[in-house]
Protein backbone atom coordinates (compact mmCIF):
# COMPACT_ATOMS: atom_id res chain seq x y z
CA UNK A 1 0.00 0.00 0.00
CA UNK A 2 3.05 2.24 1.11
CA UNK A 3 4.62 1.37 -2.13
CA UNK A 4 1.69 2.47 -4.18
CA UNK A 5 1.38 5.31 -2.52
CA UNK A 6 5.47 6.36 -3.09
CA UNK A 7 5.04 5.28 -7.11
CA UNK A 8 1.44 7.53 -7.66
CA UNK A 9 3.42 10.62 -5.47
CA UNK A 10 6.18 10.49 -7.97
CA UNK A 11 4.21 9.89 -10.88
CA UNK A 12 1.87 12.91 -10.06
CA UNK A 13 5.11 15.21 -9.20
CA UNK A 14 6.81 13.97 -12.82
CA UNK A 15 3.20 14.98 -14.41
CA UNK A 16 3.47 18.62 -12.71
CA UNK A 17 6.83 19.06 -13.73
CA UNK A 18 5.74 18.53 -17.09
CA UNK A 19 2.89 20.84 -17.51
CA UNK A 20 5.41 23.72 -15.77
CA UNK A 21 6.01 26.31 -18.19
CA UNK A 22 9.30 25.32 -19.62
CA UNK A 23 12.85 26.93 -19.07
CA UNK A 24 12.62 29.79 -22.22
CA UNK A 25 14.52 28.48 -24.94
CA UNK A 26 14.81 30.53 -28.75
CA UNK A 27 12.80 28.83 -31.76
CA UNK A 28 12.96 30.33 -35.31
CA UNK A 29 9.80 29.30 -37.33
CA UNK A 30 9.39 29.20 -41.00
CA UNK A 31 5.80 28.48 -42.27
CA UNK A 32 4.29 27.17 -45.32
CA UNK A 33 1.48 29.82 -46.03
CA UNK A 34 -2.39 28.87 -46.07
CA UNK A 35 -3.43 25.53 -44.39
CA UNK A 36 -0.17 24.62 -43.42
CA UNK A 37 0.30 27.34 -41.42
CA UNK A 38 -3.41 27.17 -39.29
CA UNK A 39 -1.80 23.66 -37.60
CA UNK A 40 1.80 24.83 -37.46
CA UNK A 41 0.52 27.79 -35.64
CA UNK A 42 -1.29 25.44 -33.28
CA UNK A 43 2.51 24.30 -32.12
CA UNK A 44 4.03 27.75 -32.16
CA UNK A 45 1.82 29.25 -29.95
CA UNK A 46 1.61 26.95 -27.16
CA UNK A 47 5.47 26.55 -26.94
CA UNK A 48 5.48 30.46 -26.62
CA UNK A 49 2.63 29.61 -23.98
CA UNK A 50 5.37 27.64 -22.10
CA UNK A 51 8.23 30.54 -22.23
CA UNK A 52 9.66 30.03 -25.14
CA UNK A 53 11.02 32.94 -27.42
CA UNK A 54 9.57 32.16 -30.82
CA UNK A 55 10.39 34.30 -33.86
CA UNK A 56 8.27 33.23 -37.04
CA UNK A 57 9.59 34.76 -41.03
CA UNK A 58 7.02 36.11 -42.54
CA UNK A 59 6.48 37.33 -45.81
CA UNK A 60 4.83 40.11 -46.33
CA UNK A 61 3.01 39.10 -49.39
CA UNK A 62 0.66 36.26 -47.85
CA UNK A 63 -2.53 34.95 -47.53
CA UNK A 64 -3.00 33.63 -43.66
CA UNK A 65 -0.08 34.76 -41.87
CA UNK A 66 -0.44 36.78 -39.16
CA UNK A 67 0.94 38.47 -36.07
CA UNK A 68 0.33 37.54 -32.69
CA UNK A 69 0.90 39.01 -29.38
CA UNK A 70 2.49 35.59 -28.27
CA UNK A 71 5.45 35.02 -30.74
CA UNK A 72 7.68 38.08 -32.20
CA UNK A 73 7.24 38.11 -36.12
CA UNK A 74 10.04 39.39 -38.64
CA UNK A 75 8.40 40.16 -42.25
CA UNK A 76 10.45 40.17 -45.25
CA UNK A 77 10.11 41.29 -48.26
CA UNK A 78 9.55 39.26 -51.56
CA UNK A 79 9.76 39.42 -55.18
CA UNK A 80 5.74 38.89 -55.32
CA UNK A 81 2.96 41.46 -55.35
CA UNK A 82 -0.07 41.71 -53.55
CA UNK A 83 -1.79 41.77 -56.96
CA UNK A 84 0.27 39.00 -58.55
CA UNK A 85 -0.28 36.58 -55.36
CA UNK A 86 -4.51 37.44 -55.48
CA UNK A 87 -4.48 37.17 -59.39
CA UNK A 88 -2.52 33.43 -58.91
CA UNK A 89 -5.08 32.58 -56.33
CA UNK A 90 -8.16 33.76 -58.37
CA UNK A 91 -6.93 31.20 -61.51
CA UNK A 92 -6.20 28.67 -58.92
CA UNK A 93 -9.57 28.62 -57.41
CA UNK A 94 -10.98 28.88 -60.81
CA UNK A 95 -8.95 25.59 -61.87
CA UNK A 96 -10.10 23.21 -58.89
CA UNK A 97 -13.59 23.54 -60.12
CA UNK A 98 -12.52 22.92 -64.22
CA UNK A 99 -12.89 19.46 -65.02
CA UNK A 100 -9.62 17.45 -66.38
CA UNK A 101 -9.26 14.04 -67.95
CA UNK A 102 -8.57 11.04 -65.51
CA UNK A 103 -5.44 9.74 -67.47
CA UNK A 104 -4.09 13.52 -67.45
CA UNK A 105 -5.23 14.85 -64.23
CA UNK A 106 -1.90 13.87 -62.33
CA UNK A 107 0.09 16.12 -64.61
CA UNK A 108 -2.57 18.98 -64.32
CA UNK A 109 -1.70 18.60 -60.41
CA UNK A 110 2.14 18.49 -60.98
CA UNK A 111 1.16 21.52 -63.35
CA UNK A 112 -0.11 23.66 -60.23
CA UNK A 113 1.89 22.51 -57.50
CA UNK A 114 4.82 23.72 -59.98
CA UNK A 115 3.23 26.94 -60.46
CA UNK A 116 2.98 27.38 -56.68
CA UNK A 117 6.59 26.51 -55.45
CA UNK A 118 7.73 28.55 -58.04
CA UNK A 119 6.51 31.49 -56.76
CA UNK A 120 7.32 30.22 -53.31
CA UNK A 121 10.95 29.36 -54.49
CA UNK A 122 11.06 33.24 -55.20
CA UNK A 123 9.47 34.35 -52.34
CA UNK A 124 12.79 31.29 -50.84
CA UNK A 125 15.28 33.50 -52.61
CA UNK A 126 14.55 36.79 -51.47
CA UNK A 127 14.87 36.12 -47.59
CA UNK A 128 18.36 33.84 -48.53
CA UNK A 129 19.63 36.75 -50.32
CA UNK A 130 18.45 39.27 -47.68
CA UNK A 131 21.89 40.10 -45.99
CA UNK A 132 20.67 42.07 -43.07
CA UNK A 133 18.25 39.95 -42.41
CA UNK A 134 20.18 36.46 -42.25
CA UNK A 135 23.18 38.12 -40.10
CA UNK A 136 20.34 39.18 -37.98
CA UNK A 137 18.99 35.71 -37.57
CA UNK A 138 22.71 34.30 -36.57
CA UNK A 139 23.53 36.69 -34.20
CA UNK A 140 20.05 35.63 -32.45
CA UNK A 141 21.89 32.59 -31.18
CA UNK A 142 18.82 30.00 -32.08
CA UNK A 143 18.27 26.55 -30.57
CA UNK A 144 16.03 24.88 -32.84
CA UNK A 145 14.41 25.81 -36.56
CA UNK A 146 10.41 24.64 -36.35
CA UNK A 147 9.61 24.32 -40.43
CA UNK A 148 7.63 22.37 -42.83
CA UNK A 149 9.78 21.13 -45.81
CA UNK A 150 7.29 21.36 -48.21
CA UNK A 151 9.25 24.30 -49.36
CA UNK A 152 12.22 24.64 -49.27
CA UNK A 153 13.33 27.70 -47.19
CA UNK A 154 13.43 26.02 -43.56
CA UNK A 155 15.67 23.45 -44.10
CA UNK A 156 18.05 26.04 -45.76
CA UNK A 157 18.40 27.90 -43.44
CA UNK A 158 18.29 25.23 -40.55
CA UNK A 159 21.69 23.88 -42.48
CA UNK A 160 23.37 27.28 -42.96
CA UNK A 161 22.64 28.21 -39.54
CA UNK A 162 24.29 25.13 -38.23
CA UNK A 163 21.14 24.49 -36.12
CA UNK A 164 18.66 21.20 -35.78
CA UNK A 165 15.20 20.99 -37.72
CA UNK A 166 12.12 19.82 -36.89
CA UNK A 167 9.66 18.86 -39.55
CA UNK A 168 5.81 19.90 -39.30
CA UNK A 169 3.84 18.01 -42.25
CA UNK A 170 1.13 16.10 -44.15
CA UNK A 171 3.37 14.61 -46.31
CA UNK A 172 5.79 15.40 -49.34
CA UNK A 173 4.73 15.34 -52.59
CA UNK A 174 6.09 11.72 -54.49
CA UNK A 175 7.03 10.72 -51.22
CA UNK A 176 10.31 11.99 -50.88
CA UNK A 177 9.46 12.40 -47.21
CA UNK A 178 9.95 8.65 -47.14
CA UNK A 179 13.33 8.59 -49.22
CA UNK A 180 14.91 11.37 -47.44
CA UNK A 181 14.42 10.03 -44.00
CA UNK A 182 15.09 6.11 -45.67
CA UNK A 183 11.77 4.93 -44.37
CA UNK A 184 10.80 1.80 -45.99
CA UNK A 185 7.82 1.71 -48.55
CA UNK A 186 6.87 -1.36 -50.00
CA UNK A 187 5.01 -0.75 -53.33
CA UNK A 188 3.40 -4.30 -52.43
CA UNK A 189 1.56 -2.97 -49.58
CA UNK A 190 2.31 1.10 -49.13
CA UNK A 191 -0.13 2.66 -51.69
CA UNK A 192 1.17 5.45 -53.98
CA UNK A 193 -0.14 8.80 -54.19
CA UNK A 194 -3.57 8.66 -56.21
CA UNK A 195 -2.98 5.41 -56.69
CA UNK A 196 -7.02 4.92 -55.75
CA UNK A 197 -5.34 1.38 -53.77
CA UNK A 198 -5.51 0.13 -50.06
CA UNK A 199 -3.06 -1.80 -48.13
CA UNK A 200 -4.29 -4.88 -49.36
CA UNK A 201 -3.87 -4.74 -53.56
CA UNK A 202 -4.74 -7.38 -55.72
CA UNK A 203 -1.85 -9.07 -58.30
CA UNK A 204 -2.87 -6.01 -60.88
CA UNK A 205 -3.35 -3.36 -58.40
CA UNK A 206 0.19 -4.09 -57.10
CA UNK A 207 1.39 -3.99 -60.65
CA UNK A 208 -0.05 -0.55 -61.39
CA UNK A 209 1.21 0.47 -57.80
CA UNK A 210 4.81 -0.77 -58.83
CA UNK A 211 4.85 1.06 -62.16
CA UNK A 212 3.53 4.35 -60.07
CA UNK A 213 6.81 4.21 -57.66
CA UNK A 214 8.75 4.37 -60.68
CA UNK A 215 6.56 7.35 -61.83
CA UNK A 216 7.21 9.10 -58.59
CA UNK A 217 10.80 8.65 -59.05
CA UNK A 218 10.22 10.73 -62.08
CA UNK A 219 8.03 13.17 -61.22
CA UNK A 220 10.65 13.97 -57.85
CA UNK A 221 13.45 15.11 -60.60
CA UNK A 222 10.98 17.45 -62.59
CA UNK A 223 9.33 19.03 -59.38
CA UNK A 224 12.16 19.43 -56.78
CA UNK A 225 14.52 20.52 -59.56
CA UNK A 226 14.10 24.08 -58.41
CA UNK A 227 14.95 23.12 -54.49
CA UNK A 228 18.21 21.22 -55.53
CA UNK A 229 19.72 24.09 -57.50
CA UNK A 230 18.69 26.54 -54.76
CA UNK A 231 20.07 24.68 -52.28
CA UNK A 232 22.96 24.17 -53.95
CA UNK A 233 23.61 27.41 -54.99
CA UNK A 234 23.10 28.99 -51.31
CA UNK A 235 24.90 26.09 -49.54
CA UNK A 236 27.65 26.18 -51.94
CA UNK A 237 27.54 22.69 -51.96
CA UNK A 238 26.68 19.57 -54.12
CA UNK A 239 23.28 18.48 -52.37
CA UNK A 240 20.41 18.00 -53.11
CA UNK A 241 17.33 18.86 -51.48
CA UNK A 242 16.02 15.33 -50.52
CA UNK A 243 19.87 14.92 -49.07
CA UNK A 244 19.16 17.95 -47.10
CA UNK A 245 15.83 17.21 -45.58
CA UNK A 246 17.07 14.18 -44.47
CA UNK A 247 19.11 15.74 -41.82
CA UNK A 248 16.20 16.52 -40.31
CA UNK A 249 16.14 15.54 -36.48
CA UNK A 250 12.66 14.83 -36.25
CA UNK A 251 9.47 14.30 -38.33
CA UNK A 252 6.35 15.68 -37.13
CA UNK A 253 3.48 13.93 -39.53
CA UNK A 254 -0.05 15.32 -38.97
CA UNK A 255 -1.33 11.85 -39.42
CA UNK A 256 -1.72 8.42 -37.54
CA UNK A 257 -3.16 5.23 -38.31
CA UNK A 258 -6.71 5.71 -37.52
CA UNK A 259 -5.97 7.38 -41.30
CA UNK A 260 -3.36 6.50 -42.60
CA UNK A 261 -2.63 2.83 -43.70
CA UNK A 262 -0.39 0.82 -41.48
CA UNK A 263 3.21 1.06 -42.61
CA UNK A 264 6.99 0.74 -41.20
CA UNK A 265 8.12 3.79 -39.56
CA UNK A 266 11.79 5.35 -38.35
CA UNK A 267 12.29 6.40 -34.71
CA UNK A 268 12.38 9.88 -35.41
CA UNK A 269 8.55 10.13 -36.91
CA UNK A 270 6.45 11.23 -34.63
CA UNK A 271 2.77 11.03 -35.24
CA UNK A 272 0.45 14.15 -34.13
CA UNK A 273 -3.08 13.27 -36.50
CA UNK A 274 -5.45 15.50 -34.74
CA UNK A 275 -3.70 18.24 -33.12
CA UNK A 276 -6.04 20.78 -34.71
CA UNK A 277 -8.52 19.14 -32.80
CA UNK A 278 -9.95 20.49 -29.59
CA UNK A 279 -12.71 20.89 -27.10
CA UNK A 280 -15.51 22.48 -28.39
CA UNK A 281 -16.20 25.74 -27.15
CA UNK A 282 -19.70 27.54 -26.51
CA UNK A 283 -20.86 28.62 -29.53
CA UNK A 284 -22.20 32.81 -29.84
CA UNK A 285 -25.66 33.07 -29.22
CA UNK A 286 -27.02 33.80 -33.03
CA UNK A 287 -25.16 30.42 -33.90
CA UNK A 288 -26.70 28.17 -30.66
CA UNK A 289 -30.09 29.23 -32.03
CA UNK A 290 -29.71 28.21 -35.31
CA UNK A 291 -28.37 24.93 -34.14
CA UNK A 292 -31.33 24.06 -31.44
CA UNK A 293 -33.49 25.66 -34.23
CA UNK A 294 -32.81 22.72 -36.34
CA UNK A 295 -34.80 20.41 -33.91
CA UNK A 296 -34.34 16.26 -34.33
CA UNK A 297 -32.65 16.68 -37.65
CA UNK A 298 -29.87 18.54 -37.00
CA UNK A 299 -27.60 20.12 -38.93
CA UNK A 300 -24.79 19.97 -42.18
CA UNK A 301 -21.54 21.83 -41.59
CA UNK A 302 -20.08 22.35 -45.01
CA UNK A 303 -16.79 24.32 -45.72
CA UNK A 304 -14.14 23.70 -49.14
CA UNK A 305 -11.15 24.96 -46.49
CA UNK A 306 -9.01 27.97 -46.26
CA UNK A 307 -8.06 28.45 -49.37
CA UNK A 308 -12.28 27.75 -51.42
CA UNK A 309 -14.32 30.11 -49.71
CA UNK A 310 -16.72 30.29 -53.03
CA UNK A 311 -17.36 28.33 -56.04
CA UNK A 312 -19.03 29.15 -59.85
CA UNK A 313 -22.34 30.68 -59.65
CA UNK A 314 -23.47 27.66 -61.81
CA UNK A 315 -22.16 25.12 -59.44
CA UNK A 316 -23.43 27.06 -55.95
CA UNK A 317 -26.32 26.65 -57.25
CA UNK A 318 -26.75 22.89 -57.62
CA UNK A 319 -26.00 22.87 -53.58
CA UNK A 320 -28.45 25.06 -52.67
CA UNK A 321 -30.87 23.00 -54.75
CA UNK A 322 -29.96 19.84 -53.04
CA UNK A 323 -30.23 21.93 -49.43
CA UNK A 324 -33.47 22.68 -49.96
CA UNK A 325 -34.97 19.51 -50.48
CA UNK A 326 -33.19 17.75 -46.95
CA UNK A 327 -34.83 18.54 -43.44
CA UNK A 328 -31.17 19.56 -42.08
CA UNK A 329 -30.01 23.01 -41.79
CA UNK A 330 -26.87 23.97 -43.36
CA UNK A 331 -24.27 25.77 -41.96
CA UNK A 332 -21.91 26.99 -45.16
CA UNK A 333 -18.72 28.74 -45.47
CA UNK A 334 -19.50 30.98 -48.30
CA UNK A 335 -18.21 34.29 -49.81
CA UNK A 336 -19.36 34.02 -53.69
CA UNK A 337 -22.09 35.49 -55.42
CA UNK A 338 -25.10 35.12 -53.43
CA UNK A 339 -28.25 33.98 -55.29
CA UNK A 340 -31.70 35.31 -55.00
CA UNK A 341 -33.22 32.55 -53.06
CA UNK A 342 -31.14 31.64 -50.29
CA UNK A 343 -33.22 28.21 -48.72
CA UNK A 344 -34.39 28.81 -45.18
CA UNK A 345 -32.84 25.57 -43.86
CA UNK A 346 -29.19 27.29 -44.94
CA UNK A 347 -26.92 30.13 -43.06
CA UNK A 348 -24.05 31.62 -44.96
CA UNK A 349 -20.75 32.26 -43.14
CA UNK A 350 -17.83 34.13 -44.35
CA UNK A 351 -16.21 32.51 -41.41
CA UNK A 352 -17.06 29.12 -39.59
CA UNK A 353 -15.88 27.76 -36.11
CA UNK A 354 -15.44 24.52 -37.57
CA UNK A 355 -14.12 23.00 -34.87
CA UNK A 356 -17.08 23.88 -32.23
CA UNK A 357 -19.80 23.12 -34.78
CA UNK A 358 -18.89 19.55 -35.73
CA UNK A 359 -18.31 19.11 -31.49
CA UNK A 360 -21.87 20.39 -30.87
CA UNK A 361 -24.70 17.32 -30.69
CA UNK A 362 -26.96 18.61 -33.67
CA UNK A 363 -23.97 17.97 -35.71
CA UNK A 364 -25.39 15.21 -38.01
CA UNK A 365 -23.14 15.56 -41.46
CA UNK A 366 -19.84 17.23 -42.84
CA UNK A 367 -19.30 18.20 -46.60
CA UNK A 368 -15.55 18.88 -46.78
CA UNK A 369 -13.03 18.85 -49.23
CA UNK A 370 -10.76 16.13 -48.02
CA UNK A 371 -7.70 18.54 -46.18
CA UNK A 372 -6.41 16.41 -42.98
CA UNK A 373 -7.80 19.92 -40.84
CA UNK A 374 -11.44 19.14 -41.40
CA UNK A 375 -10.95 15.21 -41.80
CA UNK A 376 -9.57 15.03 -38.35
CA UNK A 377 -12.08 17.01 -37.03
CA UNK A 378 -14.62 15.19 -37.72
CA UNK A 379 -13.25 12.20 -37.06
CA UNK A 380 -12.42 13.75 -33.18
CA UNK A 381 -15.55 14.43 -32.76
CA UNK A 382 -17.15 11.59 -34.42
CA UNK A 383 -19.11 13.24 -37.51
CA UNK A 384 -20.03 10.91 -40.92
CA UNK A 385 -18.68 12.97 -44.17
CA UNK A 386 -19.41 13.57 -47.55
CA UNK A 387 -16.31 14.05 -49.55
CA UNK A 388 -15.56 16.83 -52.32
CA UNK A 389 -11.59 16.43 -53.31
CA UNK A 390 -10.10 19.50 -55.42
CA UNK A 391 -6.48 18.88 -55.21
CA UNK A 392 -3.49 17.91 -53.88
CA UNK A 393 -3.58 14.74 -51.05
CA UNK A 394 -7.28 15.35 -50.82
CA UNK A 395 -8.13 12.67 -53.28
CA UNK A 396 -5.75 9.73 -50.94
CA UNK A 397 -7.46 11.43 -47.58
CA UNK A 398 -10.71 10.97 -49.05
CA UNK A 399 -10.13 7.95 -50.08
CA UNK A 400 -8.92 6.78 -46.73
CA UNK A 401 -11.64 7.95 -44.86
CA UNK A 402 -14.06 6.29 -47.19
CA UNK A 403 -12.49 2.88 -46.90
CA UNK A 404 -13.44 3.03 -43.16
CA UNK A 405 -17.00 3.06 -44.08
CA UNK A 406 -17.30 6.64 -42.58
CA UNK A 407 -18.02 8.75 -45.44
CA UNK A 408 -19.19 8.91 -49.35
CA UNK A 409 -16.99 10.46 -51.89
CA UNK A 410 -18.67 13.01 -54.39
CA UNK A 411 -16.82 14.40 -57.78
CA UNK A 412 -17.53 17.62 -57.24
CA UNK A 413 -17.05 18.40 -61.17
CA UNK A 414 -20.08 16.75 -62.31
CA UNK A 415 -22.02 16.48 -59.05
CA UNK A 416 -25.76 16.81 -59.14
CA UNK A 417 -28.16 17.54 -56.26
CA UNK A 418 -29.63 14.35 -56.48
CA UNK A 419 -26.62 12.74 -55.53
CA UNK A 420 -25.66 15.09 -53.10
CA UNK A 421 -29.12 14.69 -51.50
CA UNK A 422 -29.01 11.02 -51.95
CA UNK A 423 -24.80 10.73 -50.18
CA UNK A 424 -26.32 13.04 -47.24
CA UNK A 425 -29.21 10.80 -46.74
CA UNK A 426 -27.17 7.86 -46.61
CA UNK A 427 -24.52 8.75 -44.05
CA UNK A 428 -27.18 10.78 -41.81
CA UNK A 429 -29.72 7.82 -41.89
CA UNK A 430 -27.45 4.82 -42.17
CA UNK A 431 -26.65 4.07 -38.55
CA UNK A 432 -23.39 1.99 -39.93
CA UNK A 433 -21.74 5.16 -40.50
CA UNK A 434 -22.62 6.97 -37.75
CA UNK A 435 -21.24 3.95 -35.39
CA UNK A 436 -17.81 3.37 -37.56
CA UNK A 437 -17.30 6.98 -37.01
CA UNK A 438 -17.87 6.58 -32.98
CA UNK A 439 -15.32 3.39 -33.25
CA UNK A 440 -13.14 5.42 -35.67
CA UNK A 441 -13.50 8.19 -33.33
CA UNK A 442 -12.52 6.23 -30.20
CA UNK A 443 -9.74 4.56 -31.19
CA UNK A 444 -8.45 8.13 -31.93
CA UNK A 445 -9.09 9.67 -28.88
CA UNK A 446 -7.47 6.59 -26.95
CA UNK A 447 -4.11 7.96 -26.61
CA UNK A 448 -1.85 8.31 -23.68
CA UNK A 449 -0.79 11.54 -24.59
CA UNK A 450 -2.42 14.54 -26.47
CA UNK A 451 -1.07 15.11 -30.11
CA UNK A 452 -0.13 18.70 -29.09
CA UNK A 453 1.31 17.84 -25.63
CA UNK A 454 3.16 15.29 -27.80
CA UNK A 455 4.83 17.39 -30.65
CA UNK A 456 5.46 20.05 -28.08
CA UNK A 457 7.24 17.35 -26.32
CA UNK A 458 9.59 15.98 -29.33
CA UNK A 459 10.48 19.81 -29.82
CA UNK A 460 11.73 20.52 -26.26
CA UNK A 461 13.33 17.28 -26.51
CA UNK A 462 15.47 18.55 -29.46
CA UNK A 463 16.49 21.82 -28.41
CA UNK A 464 17.70 20.44 -25.14
CA UNK A 465 20.01 17.68 -26.35
CA UNK A 466 20.74 19.35 -29.42
CA UNK A 467 19.40 17.23 -31.61
CA UNK A 468 18.37 13.70 -31.87
CA UNK A 469 21.37 11.74 -33.58
CA UNK A 470 21.10 8.73 -32.00
CA UNK A 471 17.42 8.08 -33.61
CA UNK A 472 19.21 8.76 -37.08
CA UNK A 473 19.23 5.04 -38.48
CA UNK A 474 22.86 4.36 -40.36
CA UNK A 475 21.15 3.93 -44.14
CA UNK A 476 22.03 7.97 -44.11
CA UNK A 477 25.70 6.77 -44.14
CA UNK A 478 25.03 4.22 -46.94
CA UNK A 479 24.39 4.46 -50.61
CA UNK A 480 21.82 2.92 -52.96
CA UNK A 481 24.26 -0.50 -53.36
CA UNK A 482 25.03 -0.63 -49.96
CA UNK A 483 21.81 -0.32 -48.27
CA UNK A 484 20.35 -2.53 -51.19
CA UNK A 485 23.09 -5.22 -49.98
CA UNK A 486 23.72 -5.81 -53.60
CA UNK A 487 27.51 -5.25 -52.88
CA UNK A 488 27.16 -8.29 -50.45
CA UNK A 489 25.32 -9.91 -52.83
CA UNK A 490 27.77 -9.64 -55.61
CA UNK A 491 30.61 -10.57 -53.47
CA UNK A 492 28.08 -13.83 -52.29
CA UNK A 493 27.52 -15.40 -55.73
CA UNK A 494 31.42 -14.69 -56.60
CA UNK A 495 32.33 -16.51 -54.09
CA UNK A 496 29.65 -19.63 -54.37
CA UNK A 497 30.61 -18.73 -58.42
CA UNK A 498 34.76 -19.12 -57.34
CA UNK A 499 33.53 -22.25 -55.10
CA UNK A 500 31.27 -23.97 -57.75
CA UNK A 501 33.79 -23.48 -60.57
CA UNK A 502 36.84 -25.20 -57.67
CA UNK A 503 34.69 -27.52 -56.87
CA UNK A 504 33.44 -28.51 -61.07
CA UNK A 505 37.76 -28.12 -61.55
CA UNK A 506 38.75 -31.01 -58.99
CA UNK A 507 35.74 -33.35 -60.03
CA UNK A 508 37.12 -32.81 -63.49
CA UNK A 509 40.90 -33.70 -62.51
CA UNK A 510 39.96 -36.40 -60.10
CA UNK A 511 37.57 -37.78 -63.38
CA UNK A 512 40.62 -37.57 -65.47
CA UNK A 513 42.89 -39.12 -62.86
CA UNK A 514 40.59 -41.97 -62.15
CA UNK A 515 40.70 -42.89 -66.24
CA UNK A 516 44.00 -42.26 -66.29
CA UNK A 517 44.49 -45.33 -63.69
CA UNK A 518 41.84 -47.25 -65.14
CA UNK A 519 43.77 -47.03 -68.74
CA UNK A 520 46.89 -48.18 -66.76
CA UNK A 521 45.39 -51.27 -64.87
CA UNK A 522 44.07 -52.22 -68.56
CA UNK A 523 47.15 -52.28 -70.16
CA UNK A 524 49.21 -54.18 -67.33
Amino acid sequence: MLKEGWLWGLASGLLLLWLMPAQGGRVLVMPVDGSHWLSMKVLATKLAQRGHDILVLVPETNILIQSSKLFRTETFPVQISKEELSTSLRGFQQEVFKHSPALLDIFVQVGRLLNFTGMQVRGCESLLYNEPLMEKLKQENFELVLTDPFLPCGPIIASALGLPAVYFLRSLPCGIDMLASQCPSPPSYVPRFQSGSTDKMTFVERIQNFIMSAVELALCQIMYASFDELASRYLHADVTYMELIGRGAIWLFRYDFTFEYPRPIMPNMVFIGGINCGKSSELSAELEEFMEGSGEHGIVVFSLGSLISSMPKEKAAIFFEAFSMIPQRVLWRYTGEMPENIPENVKLMKWLPQNDLLGHPKARAFITHGGTHGIYEGICHGVPMVMLPLFGDQADNVHRVATRGVGVVLGIHDITAEELVNALNTVINDSSYKERMEKLSAIHNDRPMQPLDLAVYWTEFVMRHKGADHLRPAAHDLNWFQYHSLDVIGFLLCAVLIVTLATLKFCALCWRWCCRKSQKSKVD
